[in-house]
């Protein structure tokens, strides 16, 4: 019997090998626009099935494993505290956070992940709530790392920093029998101290964050209108009632600057092709 050469014996083999890998690789394409097609229909259990073969069979391609990540995000439902919805999220983060293993700069990954934190934060305890949005803002801020220029992530700082103020100080106003239209300062000058030693940076860091999404876009309308909010509701820490006045002034003019903002911002959309568009 006539033997191969060990060369020859040994590029056969790379062949063979070669192509399996081209094998699995069309495998797992084939997978991946099946699991697209499931889940453009809204099938996200068998759109799962397919990217999870399809990384099976391709561990090294990210495309499956960031589609696997969307298809266990999208299921997951904010707030609903059921077991199977609570997995849908955990598994939504340790998807995404694989991404990120492969490749710590993946913008969609880290969105994803950020808009996750503060959407659970949201429906928690207030004790957890702090420690969620606090994770919420490092992906954020790690989004900014990646790119400076992701006015999203710097308008939700600045909606973070909202939502960590404003229970504190409705305490504080409620605590000291004052009503929500009731205008400030607040009445108490040790309450005013204390809230202002412990929230007035977080303030003033999310109203500057608020100010660097406008600089990246000066239309941008939900911007200006939590820099009314913040303006406001940080004038109850004033001193004088003529300095409340001013940043109550200051507050009314961002909110009707943000009001003028939608009304051209539609009309502008009303003379574009198709005429009239909805807003998000």
């Amino acid at each position: 019997m006539r033997r191969i050469p060990t060369l020859s014996a040994a590029l056969l083999a790379a062949a063979m090998i070669l192509a399996g890998t081209g094998c699995s690789f069309l495998k797992s394409r084939d997978h991946i626009n099946q699991g697209i097609a499931s889940y453009r229909n809204a099938k996200y259990g068998e759109a799962v099935d397919h990217f999870e073969k399809a990384i099976q069979l391709d561990p090294n391609n990210p495309t499956p494993r960031m589609y696997l990540a969307t298809s266990y995000m999208v299921q997951w439902i904010p707030g609903a505290e059921s077991p199977e919805n609570l997995e849908y999220a955990r598994k939504a983060k340790e998807e995404f956070l694989k991404v990120l293993d492969k490749d710590p700069n993946e913008k969609t990954a880290l969105a994803y992940l950020a808009t996750l934190a503060f959407n659970q934060a949201l429906s928690l305890p207030q004790d957890e709530k702090l420690k969620m949005f606090d994770e919420a803002a490092k992906w954020h801020r790690r989004r900014l790392e990646v790119d400076p220029k992701e006015k999203e992530a710097y308008y939700t700082l600045g909606v973070i920093a909202y939502q960590k103020w404003i229970p504190a100080l409705n305490l504080a106003r409620s605590n000291l029998r004052m009503r929500p239209e009731d205008p400030g300062p607040l009445k108490d000058k040790k309450v005013k101290e204390e809230l202002l030693a412990q929230y007035g940076p977080i303030v003033d860091e999310g109203m500057m964050d608020l100010n660097k999404a406008l600089e990246i876009d000066p239309e941008y309308d939900d911007a200006m209108a939590y820099l009314n909010l913040l303006t406001r509701e940080r004038a109850d820490l004033l001193d004088s009632q003529d300095d409340y006045k001013k940043q109550i002034e200051i507050a009314d003019a961002w909110l009707q600057k943000a009001l003028d903002t939608k009304k051209i911002k539609a009309a502008r959309a009303a003379k574009q092709p198709g005429g009239i568009h909805a807003e998000n």
